[in-house]
Parts: structure tokens; sequence; C-alpha cells
């Protein structure tokens, strides 16, 4: 039973991606067709199999493990609305960050550990619209000091300093990025994940430190993360 639902899983997923992928582009000449077929289509069949071998795998895994039913999972409509819609977006990226989101998304969703079928939907698409530096900052600024414990590094004592300065003590890679961190910061607060309004404002030390995101920004997290696969 559970190799044939697989296989009608992978199947559906399948047929669905072609009715609304390149197959749903109107009529095109022949040397695009061709251009497609040679440069495009070959990359976009392979992230479709790893894409789908991944989640069948990782399903079964919790299949085996008693966390879902793949009967039950037939008939959760809310499921079935996660899976479609992360995979058409997790199709459109390369950065490995989002599609594991992606992953932890239906995962989540499966084992009945994600918001309702409104909020999956908004947060699946303002995933989308991120890159892999807003999951990082966001997960960072979620609790600066838990960060760094976890990176086996000593958390910065400042007398007065900015979130910035901290994001940058974390990740050297971010300095001379300023207006890159201003989008991004910017981006975190417009979607509601944190109420914050100055990344470069001075504050305390402590200040600096503490954890930023709001419930909403918790939950979006929560959302695209797993820690059990």
């Amino acid at each position: 039973m559970t190799d044939k639902i697989n296989k009608k899983t992978k199947g559906d997923v399948a047929h669905s991606l072609t009715k609304g992928g390149l197959g749903a582009i109107p009529i095109i000449g022949s040397l695009a067709t061709e251009i497609f077929g040679l440069i495009v289509t070959p990359p976009v069949e392979k992230r479709r199999a790893e894409w789908m071998n991944e989640i069948a795998d990782k399903l079964k895994f919790l299949e085996e493990n008693r966390k879902i039913d793949f009967l039950e999972l037939q008939n959760n409509e809310h499921f079935i609305d996660v899976v479609l819609q992360a995979t058409t977006l997790a199709l459109k990226t390369s950065e490995k960050e989002k599609i594991k989101a992606f992953q932890n998304a239906v995962l989540n969703t499966a084992s009945g550990q994600s918001p309702d079928q409104t909020i999956s939907q908004i947060f699946l698409n303002q995933l989308d619209s991120f890159t892999t530096w807003h999951i990082i900052i966001l997960k960072f600024i979620d609790s600066p000091r838990q960060w760094f414990q976890k990176a086996n590094r000593t958390a910065p004592s400042y007398m007065a300093s900015s979130i910035s300065t901290v994001i940058k003590e974390a990740f050297p890679e971010l300095n001379n990025q300023d207006d890159l961190l201003d989008i991004i910061w910017n981006d975190l607060g417009t979607a509601g994940f944190h109420r914050t309004s100055g990344i470069k404002t001075t504050m305390t030390g402590e200040g600096v430190l503490s954890d930023r995101t709001t419930q909403l920004g918790k939950q979006f997290i929560e959302f695209i993360s797993n820690d059990v696969i």
C-alpha cells in the first residue's frame, strides 16, 4: 500500500507541474521551443525529480515512524494545497536553504504542525519572495544569544551598538553590505516578522542581543524549520 501511494503521489505532482509549468506557455516559435528544450527543460526536469524524490523519501520516513498516515493525507485538502504551492515555488529556485524551507513546510503540514490554510499560503508566498539571507537573518534575530551559542561562538559584549553591527559580527561577509541589509530589514519588517524600526539605531549592548521577532515571525520560522528530519 505504501509503495502504491508513493507512486501515485509522485505521478499526481508531476502531472500538476506539467500542466502549470512550461506546458502553460502560449504557442511559441519553433526556435524558442528548441532553445528552451535544449537549455531550460533538462535542468527543470532534474529539479522536479530531485524535489519529488526528496519529499517522497521524507514522507516515507515520517510514515514509518508513525508521524503521518498516507491514507489520511490523501483527503487532507490543506496538505494537498501546500504540496502543490510549495512544489511550484521550489522549482523556481536553486537556493538550497529555500528549497529545504519549502520541504519543511510540506513535512510540517503533513504532520499537522502548521498554521491554517490562509497563513500557510501567505507564508509560502513570503518565502518565495525572500532570499537565503532573509531566512538567515530572521533566524538570527529570533534569538541572537542562542545563535552564538549554537555556533560555538562568544556573543559580543557592547556598551552600546546597533543591530546592524551585531549582524555583521555574526556574518562578516555582510560587511560593506549596508544597502543589502537595509533592504532585507525592511522586507522582514513589512512582512510583520519584526517591529524594530532602525537597524542602525544605537542601543544598549543588552538591547542589540534581545530577541526581535514577532509572534508571526516565530510562527513563520517554525513553519519552515524541522528538527526531526
